[in-house]
């Protein structure tokens, strides 16, 4: 890394993953013969206060989701996830009828 805040983002990177393992993030898995696991990359971004100076550097390890080859490497490629607003109904259909969650 030659980005002259390297050992910053460093620390950023090693935060995250304390965080992830600490957390139970992930499980460390052997793959099955003949699958090829995705990659992954680190993003980083720079959190900057309301006078514009950085106050935070921040790191995620993310999948290589884009590697992935259609009904080769998986079925589903891509990750289901709810709309807010799906929740919010779900959430006021459950308060209406006093269920509980």
């Amino acid at each position: 890394m030659s980005d002259i805040d390297s050992d910053k983002w460093l620390e950023a990177m090693k935060s995250k993953m304390d965080s992830m393992g600490s957390n139970q993030g992930w499980t460390l898995v052997n793959p099955p013969k003949g699958v090829r696991p995705i990659g992954c990359k680190w993003v980083y971004k720079r959190k900057l206060g309301a006078d514009r100076e950085v106050t935070a550097f921040k790191a995620r390890l993310v999948g290589k989701g884009y590697t992935q080859r259609p009904r080769v490497d998986s079925e589903e490629t891509y990750s289901p996830v709810a709309m807010a607003k799906s929740i919010r109904i779900l959430l006021a259909i459950a308060a209406w009828y006093d269920y509980e969650i």
